[in-house]
């Protein structure tokens, strides 16, 4: 998995690449989002358009990283999922949980300034 960082205003984007599953990799995503919290940057969207497949791993990491962005009072967006990626959030209920949009206009749009 690569994650690369952008930033549009103050809202940090966070690009997946490859699969989000157990293994070498666990733990890259939220090491990432904790540092983005360390930096005191509390809006994130994650761009999920080049996550192919997510485990029950990587749906426990999404779900931690919710948690930990909600409980230092931030929000954190998908955008770009997958159908299969949305399928799986869907039948997971974690599309309940995560605000999604198609395009990464709209999720920083999403966001108050």
């Amino acid at each position: 998995m690569e994650l690369e960082e952008r930033s549009a205003g103050a809202v940090a984007l966070v690009d997946v690449r490859g699969r989000l599953v157990a293994g070498d990799d666990n733990g890259r995503l939220k090491d990432k989002i904790h540092s983005l919290l360390l930096q005191g940057r509390r809006q994130i969207v994650l761009n999920l358009g080049g996550v192919p497949y997510i485990d029950s791993t990587g749906l426990g990491e999404l779900a931690a990283t919710h948690a930990t962005v909600t409980r230092q009072g931030g929000r954190i967006v998908l955008v770009q999922l997958t159908s299969r990626v949305q399928d799986l959030l869907a039948i997971c209920r974690l599309l309940t949980v995560f605000d999604s949009f198609d395009t990464e206009a709209e999720a920083l749009g999403s966001f108050t300034p």
